[in-house]
């Protein structure tokens, strides 16, 4: 959370100055930046691809038990608090249009 913080904002100030007013050390950050994103990140990630095609692919009229059973159907089991977590955004903007 504090390294996603330093690099939004090491435009605006220096690298060393955010590091030591966050209370991280400024090799941790580089560290953090030569790392690449974690495998959870990345299967929360094709997670919501799959979410999002399983909802465009119904025409836009499956809600969220439908779309999970459509995951479940195509082999990704997927604990329904988890598809909440990962794409809570959808439960909002992508609900069924009838």
């Amino acid at each position: 959370m504090k390294f996603g913080f330093i690099q939004t904002e090491k435009a605006t100030y220096p690298v060393r100055v955010l590091c030591r007013t966050l209370l991280v050390s400024a090799s941790g950050f580089y560290a953090w930046c030569r790392r690449g994103l974690s495998q959870r990140v990345q299967e929360d990630a094709a997670l919501k691809v799959e979410i999002r095609a399983a909802h465009a692919a119904s025409g836009k009229t499956y809600g969220s038990p439908r779309v999970h059973e459509e995951l479940k159907a195509a082999g990704r089991h997927v604990g329904r608090n988890l598809e909440w977590a990962v794409a809570p955004q959808r439960h909002q903007s992508l609900r069924s249009e009838f």
